[in-house]
């Protein structure tokens, strides 16, 4: 009976043992594969509509640098995955891509293509708590950790722009009057409050704001007003293009000696140069280097080997973006932690004095959810480019 019962126990063992090694063997090529696991970035781009402009340009940046970085051997040894869908700039298109894209891919890290989303998705972010996400917005409610702790601003917010702008003026002419001109739009409206205190603070003042619709024509009524004001400088936002030229091109025709500037989505190159004659010594604040920069910056060196021809702002700002979201990969991983979106923008705040390889041209911190950094630069029209008129503005 003892020798049954002895024989019956090593079996048990032996299944056990058996059993236990089996389980080991099923967890290991999983851990493999967890390992292994490509790092994905998913994105809402506008390739169609009207942002087709800047989205072109950005879906290229991101995939540019998703291609560098695989070619050097990934993240500690994962690949990069760039997953992308056609928003044309629309919410509605925008929210389901999102769930096209995070219901087929684990997804880490996204791009959204406007403030509608970002707000809109918000939620969901946080819910799922699996991803950091950055995009085209640059709008000020969103520089807030505590209400949207997995998102981030590649740049300063446009509040923080009109403060670089503020910043270069009080240094360049103490006292000075300057007018805001923005759209009648959410974009438009968002940094102008907080704009004119800081105006106050410096020892600015500010004689006149004017709204428009965004995309007026006849602004004579408005330039009159603009006039009367005689700003020493006038800041434009809200806009893209139109109307700016025709307030320019007004405000000279009746004598005015105003400065002219504007804020990020109007001061690519190519959109400057449309502006023709009434763009020469056109100013604004751009957080980027251009692509033809000639100053030490070996990242853009890169960029223009890889791609000859001129690149917009918006390709530099989806190439910032994946360089980002690749050092906060690297640095969850090197912290031996998952990549949620918890640990990934706790990983991105850790970032300090960081060289972007001279797209920023002064090294960065992130403390919260913005790049409080910028430059101005002015429009010189017989070179056609955008020449520094500062140094590096750190808010």
């Amino acid at each position: 009976m003892r020798a049954a019962q002895a024989i019956a126990s090593t079996r048990r063992r032996a299944l056990v043992l058996t059993g236990g090694a089996a389980l080991v063997a099923g967890a290991m090529p999983r851990l493999a594969r967890a390992q292994g696991e490509d790092i994905v970035i998913g994105g809402s781009i506008p390739m169609t509509g009207v942002f087709a402009f800047a989205g072109i340009g950005i879906n290229a940046g991101i995939a540019d640098y998703v291609k560098m970085v695989n070619d050097a051997g990934g993240i500690k040894g994962r690949k990069l995955r760039y997953v992308p869908e056609d928003t044309g700039y629309k919410v509605d298109v925008s929210v389901a891509a999102f769930k096209k894209i995070t219901s087929q891919n684990k997804v880490n890290l996204y791009y959204g293509d406007s403030t509608g989303f970002a707000k809109t998705i918000n939620p969901e972010l946080d819910r799922s708590g699996q991803m950091l996400m950055a995009g085209a917005s640059f709008a000020s409610e969103l520089n807030n950790p505590a209400k949207y702790p997995n998102q981030f601003l590649v740049g300063p917010d446009y509040t923080e722009m009109f403060g670089i702008l503020l910043n270069h003026i009080a240094k360049e002419k103490p006292g000075a009057k300057v007018a805001f001109v923005y759209s009648d739009s959410e974009f438009g409206r968002d940094p102008i409050e907080a704009s004119e205190a800081t105006a106050k603070k410096l020892g600015l003042s500010v004689p006149v704001k004017i709204m428009t619709p965004a995309g007026s024509v006849d602004v004579s009524t408005e330039v009159i007003k603009l006039r009367r004001a005689a700003p020493d400088y006038t800041i434009f936002h809200g806009y893209i293009l139109a109307p700016i030229p025709e307030f320019i091109q007004q405000g000279k025709q009746q004598g005015m000696t105003s400065k002219w500037m504007g804020t990020f989505w109007t001061m690519d190159s190519s959109t400057v140069m449309k502006m023709g004659e009434a763009g020469d010594g056109f100013m604004g604040v751009m957080p980027f280097r251009y692509y033809y920069d000639t100053e030490k910056a070996p990242m853009l060196e890169k960029i223009r080997a890889l791609r000859p021809e001129y690149q917009s702002t918006a390709y530099i700002q989806g190439f910032l973006t994946a360089m980002l979201f690749a050092e906060a990969a690297k640095r969850t991983l090197d912290a031996g932690k998952p990549l949620d979106g918890k640990n990934l923008k706790a990983a991105l705040n850790t970032i300090k004095d960081f060289d972007t390889g001279g797209i920023i041209g002064t090294p960065i911190t992130i403390s919260g959810n913005s790049i409080p950094v910028g430059r101005v630069y002015r429009a010189d029209m017989k070179a056609q480019k955008m020449v520094a008129a500062s140094d590096w503005i750190k808010l």
